[in-house]
């Protein structure tokens, strides 16, 4: 069993990532509530007393590991968007996409995120022990606000409709019917969930896009 000691920012910083990662894991193969901080720290061969170093808590560990899982996605994703150099329209496509995106390669993080979303409820997590994990929304939300602008300059998108109704629909929509399939919900055995998907998908796109 290893002790934190003493170590530098680098050091820690590299620990922390193997204790969010192992949480991540376990979370999303067993469920939070299945999963307690002592199993995550055996797993990462740290006491509990160190690995309580870095998170003072079970709710404070599992915001944490949500933050780190959708900033990992995002950041990787974000390599892959064509930013604001086509239309408006072809980014919020690229936005519906990046859920499809998520659901054929880290279905892992919407298995997460259900049980996330089912902890929090029951924990009532508060909004301040939730800041780490909004702060993050609030960045995709500042990224959606560039893209509704140059919708409301280019012409592409509804801009008639609000940006935070379109944000909104467009987020909980997707977020939900990805998690329905990574999750196993899809009630009739012969469904295909890429065409479901890609129905919604564009669904939204016709909606909220003037092409």
């Amino acid at each position: 069993m290893k002790t934190l000691g003493k170590l530098s920012a680098a050091e820690m910083a590299e620990r922390r990532q193997v204790m969010l990662q192992t949480a991540f894991r376990l979370f999303s193969e067993r469920s939070i509530e299945a999963v307690s901080m002592a199993d995550i720290a055996a797993e990462t061969d740290y006491n509990l007393r160190s690995f309580q170093r870095y998170f003072h808590s079970k709710d404070a560990l599992v915001v944490e590991t949500a933050k780190w899982a959708m900033e990992a996605f995002t950041n990787v994703n974000r390599k892959r968007s064509p930013e604001m150099t086509g239309t408006a329209a072809e980014t919020y496509a690229f936005f519906l996409d990046s859920f499809l995106r998520m659901y054929r390669e880290h279905s892992d993080i919407l298995r997460f995120n259900q049980y996330f979303n089912i902890y929090i409820k029951a924990r009532r997590v508060d909004a301040e022990q939730m800041q780490p994990y909004s702060g993050m929304i609030d960045a995709i939300k500042a990224r959606f606000h560039a893209v509704y602008e140059k919708g409301r300059q280019d012409g592409t998108l509804r801009t008639d409709v609000p940006e935070e109704k379109m944000f909104s629909a467009t987020l909980h929509l997707m977020l939900a019917v990805v998690t329905r399939y990574a999750v196993g919900l899809a009630y009739d055995a012969g469904v295909d969930p890429e065409e479901e998907l890609m129905f919604q998908r564009d669904m939204l796109l016709q909606a909220y896009t003037k092409q």
